[in-house]
């Protein structure tokens, strides 16, 4: 198979999708807030500290592209906007959390494991 057949096959896999989504630096963590309830971005800019009003953007509109968070308006003035995780975005982060849990509970093995082998090569 060449590189390039190999990369489509890879980018065509749903489990590599998904998981490239995941991977994103502040989409657990988006996740993970909006769990607890809806929130207005600038709730969500001042719980996550670090991430830039930019990325915060950037993220929120990739997990509403991929179905995954539902963004609302209310009228006013100004105009608040408020998301929500989607029916498909909690089963997406009941999953996520099952993740996080697994790596809680193993997180010790993991860096012993890793301890080992740097201490090998």
């Amino acid at each position: 198979m060449t590189p390039e057949a190999y990369l489509t096959a890879v980018g065509a896999c749903p489990g590599h999708r998904v998981l490239d989504r995941l991977g994103d630096k502040w989409v657990s963590l988006v996740l993970k807030e909006l769990g607890e309830g809806p929130c207005r971005s600038g709730e969500l800019s001042r719980t996550l500290a670090g991430v830039s009003r930019k990325m915060l953007t950037q993220t929120l509109r990739g997990l509403e592209r991929d179905g995954l968070v539902a963004r609302t308006t209310t009228g006013g003035a100004p105009s608040q906007v408020e998301y929500r995780l989607t029916p498909l975005g909690r089963g997406l982060r009941e999953a996520m959390l099952v993740v996080v849990g697994w790596a809680e509970a193993h997180i010790g093995e993991v860096d012993a494991a890793r301890a080992a082998y740097d201490g090998n090569c």
